[in-house]
């Protein structure tokens, strides 16, 4: 597996994402997954204090036991939906709290990357840089990150962190694949590359819409995630979305590859991109996303064809 980048932290170009841990998977499932995850060489793993209300850290937590040193472990704090209205996510005194419950529920005395999953538009980010610091400082953390960060958010931290002399942020995590571009048009990839900031793209499968598992005219696949969500599933599937899967399905078999490889190797090919955050329910899905990714880095000129594709 090949591996970049990350402030210090040296991560596989492909990593685990954990927002299936205590929700689609128990503390079972989440192991298996975890153990197919370093089996294929991934060593990058992604949670957050959202997810399963906090379950994803605690299986996560037990299933690195005795282990810990073989992932570089990162989670995340501050989302809305993780977070009491009356504590703002970026605020000194919460940026703290949620750091040691975090560590309680992973059951280590440090994590390798600790982000901010949101902005807090009530907290100077200077402020939460400087608890951030604070946690860089005592060994609770080695690199600080953000995610959902617009381009202008970005520089803003930047500046910031510089001014202050506190720790920087070494990436941001946002929605990037073959068909959600915001990073690119809205210039996130931009300051990224100007900053020396590495970018961390979940989402890379639109949920499975990008491995081949829908087609259009067809009915979802029984027990699959997008039949599962319902009305839910129409912000990643339509017909127009669905229209473009098939052009990129067949612009990838006339390659002699598959769509997965595709997609996971377009974004892979981007220099910009540290590592990829796939989440999974089954081990084989582990190893196709891992071997699927190294399989066809896209160059220069395929890229542009893709892009052309992509255009209509």
């Amino acid at each position: 597996m090949e591996t970049r980048r990350i402030g210090q932290l040296e991560v596989s170009v492909v990593g685990l994402g954990g927002n299936n841990f205590g929700m689609a998977l128990d503390a079972a499932g989440t192991r298996q997954v975890l153990d197919a995850a370093i089996d294929a060489g991934v060593t990058y793993v992604d949670t957050a204090d959202l997810y399963g209300g906090g379950a994803s850290e605690e299986h996560l937590g037990a299933a690195l036991q005795g282990r810990r040193d073989a992932v570089v472990l990162a989670t995340k704090f501050g989302h809305s939906g993780s977070t009491p209205p009356e504590r703002p996510g970026g605020s000194p005194a919460w940026v703290r709290e949620a750091t040691e419950a975090s560590l309680r529920r992973l059951g280590t005395d440090h994590v390798d990357h600790l982000m901010i999953h949101q902005p807090d538009p009530s907290t100077p980010i200077e402020e939460t840089l400087g608890a951030l610091d604070e946690l860089v400082r005592e060994g609770k953390a080695r690199e600080i990150g953000c995610s959902n960060f617009s381009a202008d958010q970005l520089r803003e931290a930047d500046a910031a962190a510089r001014r202050e002399g506190t720790a920087r942020f070494a990436s941001v995590q946002n929605h990037y694949s073959l068909l959600t571009r915001a990073a690119e048009t809205e210039g996130v990839l931009d300051a990224c590359a100007e900053l020396d900031v590495g970018f961390v793209p979940f989402f890379p499968l639109e949920s499975g819409l990008l491995t081949g598992k829908y087609r259009k005219g067809q009915d979802l696949p029984e027990g699959s995630r997008l039949a599962n969500w319902g009305p839910r599933a129409s912000r990643f599937i339509n017909d127009e979305r669905l229209e473009v899967v098939e052009r990129l399905r067949a612009y990838a078999e006339g390659k002699g590859h598959h769509l997965l490889e595709l997609s996971l190797g377009w974004l892979v090919s981007n220099p910009t991109v540290s590592s990829v955050i796939a989440g999974a329910t089954k081990t084989g899905q582990v190893h196709d996303n891992a071997a699927a990714a190294m399989t066809w880095p896209l160059s220069p000129a395929e890229r542009a064809e893709v892009d052309a594709l992509l255009a209509g």
